[in-house]
């Protein structure tokens, strides 16, 4: 597995889902990966776990959580220590990405299929 554990927030079993496409598509690019949904579930072979144990380790946290849901996360993803937080389209958030920043993480605007695809991931 490539060195870049990612924790997918919103992950989702719904195949229309960007989450749900970005689980595959991280794990077709050979990184770990972690599904943190609202519901249990799969996506493939991927648990979609309800909760994170916060010892865990992760180079990056993707976000697929509108951000007026985002503040139930935010001390959980802080204790995270990621290396970085990539807020896909729709998800930005400045109150977070300052929080992230105060915190020595780095909040990235982008879209996580597009990196990985352009190999910027």
């Amino acid at each position: 597995m490539n060195n870049k554990r990612t924790l997918v927030v919103g992950a989702s079993e719904n195949e229309e889902r960007y989450s749900n496409k970005a689980v595959k598509l991280l794990r077709a690019y050979n990184h770990d990966v972690v599904a943190l949904g609202v519901k249990s579930g799969h996506i493939d072979t991927v648990p979609i776990q309800t909760e994170i144990d916060l010892s865990e380790k992760f180079d990056t946290v993707t976000m697929y959580v509108n951000p007026s849901l985002q503040p139930g996360y935010y001390n959980r993803i802080l204790a995270l220590k990621p290396n970085r937080v990539i807020f896909n389209p729709g998800t930005e958030n400045s109150e977070f990405e300052k929080m992230l920043k105060d915190n020595n993480i780095e909040p990235v605007e982008a879209c996580t299929l597009v990196m990985l695809r352009t190999n910027q991931f």
